[in-house]
């Protein structure tokens, strides 16, 4: 029913950092990579698009790209004007339904991949010929490649998310804007839920669940565009709310809050400076790994007590969202950050071998179905455990 199972945090071998000068200049490559790139996309205004379209014209020279924009129509149609003969410029498919936009978009972008390899980047994301080469290499030994990102430049804002990093890096990984799968493997498995806030976990989670394996190699470090602080405050409510999806994270960031009230109340403020300082330490291991220093740079690591210290407060937030029926996104409530893998198991363990494929029918177009599968999901479904 599944792709054999293996080891699903498999050992890689390094390679150069993304960013790094990999082909004579001048002159055309040696050679376009057999990968498809898809860009999810759905943009309220232009700001940034002669950047983007720089980006898409360097990646049309590695690799084959399909931007999936749900754009209004106004501004789709000045994309197409702007990629015309550079990119395959699409909309998401409209048979598919789902809260997150970004998911429909990625399932209408691997239904129409052209290659085995595929590289799901959000618009910030900005790999190079070096990182997708490396991609490429590590999904010829596993089903799903979860990168790590660097913002570059660095405003306060960005900054002070890189605390985040830094932490999530020391105890195994951060979650950026890219993943890279196996369409086969995508494929087989019926994609993914569109019904959830927390894609990328849902994502590599379902991959596991199905019996593939993952590679989160902490050496492929992939530059980001930081957000505009506008962003960047509107992200730390719904960021709070995936950490629903892990017990053990939520559990540790709610106990934030009272740990420092406590100490405050105690007339403790020493426990509180050496809690700043262990953070600080935990944050320095994280940017020392797999010679994550080379971009990050060592003020970074000072972010990190700030960061805890804001967790722990949207935490408390993000369950009230909870409580209140979910949390808004994009016009709607999302209840679930995402699904434990216990939860995947089950539903795939349900399915005969030729039920996998939930959202394409037989002809290779994606089907109506796949509503019907989604809307059984978001009733019965279970909460994130």
């Amino acid at each position: 029913m599944s792709a054999p199972a293996r080891d699903q945090h498999a050992a890689v071998a390094p390679a150069p950092v993304a960013g790094a000068a990999t082909a004579a200049p001048g002159g055309p490559r040696p050679g376009r990579l057999p990968v498809e790139y898809v860009l999810p996309l759905r943009r309220s205004d232009d700001t940034g698009l002669t950047g983007l379209t720089d980006h898409l014209r360097d990646l049309a020279r590695w690799v084959d790209v399909t931007v999936v924009d749900g754009s209004a129509p106004e501004l789709f149609a000045r994309h197409a004007a702007a990629w015309r003969d550079l990119v395959r410029h699409v909309r998401p498919d409209p048979a598919l339904r789902g809260a997150n936009g970004k998911v429909l978009g990625v399932l209408t972008g691997l239904d129409l991949a052209r290659h085995e390899h595929v590289v799901i980047g959000d618009d910030d994301v900005r790999y190079d010929e070096a990182g997708l080469r490396a991609v490429r290499e590590l999904l010829d030994r596993v089903e799903l490649v979860r990168p790590q990102n660097h913002f570059d430049p660095l405003p306060w804002h960005a900054w002070w998310d890189t605390g985040r990093t830094l932490l999530n890096r020391a105890f195994g990984g951060d979650w950026p804007g890219t993943l890279a799968v196996r369409r086969s493997t995508f494929r087989a498995m019926g994609g993914y839920d569109p019904d959830v806030l927390f894609e990328n976990l849902e994502l590599v989670r379902t991959v596991r669940a199905y019996g593939g394996s993952v590679a989160a190699p902490a050496w492929l470090h992939v530059r980001r565009l930081p957000p505009t602080a506008a962003q960047f405050r509107g992200q730390r409510l719904r960021q709070a709310y995936g950490d629903l999806a892990q017990p053990p994270r939520l559990l540790a960031a709610l106990a934030v809050l009272p740990g420092v009230v406590a100490a405050l109340a105690a007339r403790r403020p020493g426990l509180l400076l050496r809690a700043a300082v262990a953070t600080v330490a935990v944050a320095e291991l994280g940017r020392r790994r797999a010679g994550g220093a080379r971009v990050f740079p060592a003020h970074t690591t000072l972010a990190a007590p700030l960061w805890v210290l804001e967790r722990g407060v949207c935490s408390w937030l993000a369950l009230g969202r909870r409580w209140r029926g979910g949390m808004p996104y994009a016009g709607t409530r999302v209840r679930v950050a995402a699904h434990s893998l216990r939860a995947l198991r089950r539903r795939l363990a349900g399915n005969a071998p030729g039920d996998l494929v939930l959202w394409v029918e037989a002809d290779g177009h994606a089907a109506g179905r796949y509503a019907a599968v989604v809307a059984d999901r978001s009733t019965g479904g279970p909460s994130p455990s």
